[in-house]
């Protein structure tokens, strides 16, 4: 299982950037509309075209964006989700690569946004009891679960009262977690174990929209 200092998002960024230099025409050939935003991480699905995540967009982003909160995600990549995290107040993307954010800055560099380079699992510059909005996509599915222990640990003096936060993992209940060599070791009981574990109080989970992970909504 890769660790933080693995060179995974980096490779597949790298392989991107190499995709989308070759001709758009060729690219809607081979992959639909899925590069013509060119938004690193849209190849794993736009979430404005695929029915599971366009379920998970409707579900559990969009109705909890509001222009007087502050929201934080976890692992931006390029700006998949982030896009849809822009009405908010203020916006914090935390990231333990810097070659990630500056991709997402190319994208997205807006003044109510804030990029964070972390050195892990810690949330540097942001005030406590501050967020409102939790969320992250496409990053705790390749954590083991001592880091994502340490995260939970980390956010909790973070978010307001009530705050809602919405985590994707990996499902290894699930074939396609399986057969995915970078996917980390966890289930929904085992997730659901480290997040009340650390306090926290579980809303709502989905084991069933996604075919390789599972979500889980908790608050403080």
């Amino acid at each position: 299982m890769p660790d933080l200092n693995t060179s995974l998002h980096l490779d597949m960024l790298n392989r991107f950037k190499k995709r989308i230099r070759l001709p758009l025409r060729f690219l809607k050939a081979i992959k639909g509309e899925i590069f013509s935003k060119e938004i690193y991480g849209l190849q794993w699905g736009d979430p404005d075209v695929v029915p599971p995540l366009r379920f998970i967009r409707d579900r559990y982003v969009i109705p909890y964006v509001n222009a007087k909160h502050n929201a934080l995600e976890i692992g931006p990549g390029g700006g998949r989700w982030t896009r849809y995290l822009l009405g908010f107040g203020r916006l914090y993307v935390i990231d333990y690569q810097s070659e990630l954010l500056e991709e997402l800055k190319k994208n997205f560099n807006k003044k109510n946004i804030t990029f964070i380079k972390n050195n892990g699992t810690d949330f540097p510059g942001i005030e406590e009891g501050s967020i409102d909005y939790l969320f992250s996509f496409g990053a705790f599915v390749h954590l083991d679960k001592h880091l994502i222990e340490a995260y939970l640990e980390n956010m909790k003096s973070l978010a307001k009262a009530g705050a809602n936060i919405v985590i994707q993992y990996s499902d290894k209940t699930k074939i396609m977690a399986q057969l995915n060599e970078g996917f980390s070791d966890n289930t929904p009981a085992e997730m659901r174990k480290m997040v009340l574990n650390a306090g926290y109080q579980i809303l709502e989970e989905d084991l069933t929209t996604l075919w390789h992970s599972s979500i889980i909504r908790f608050t403080v």
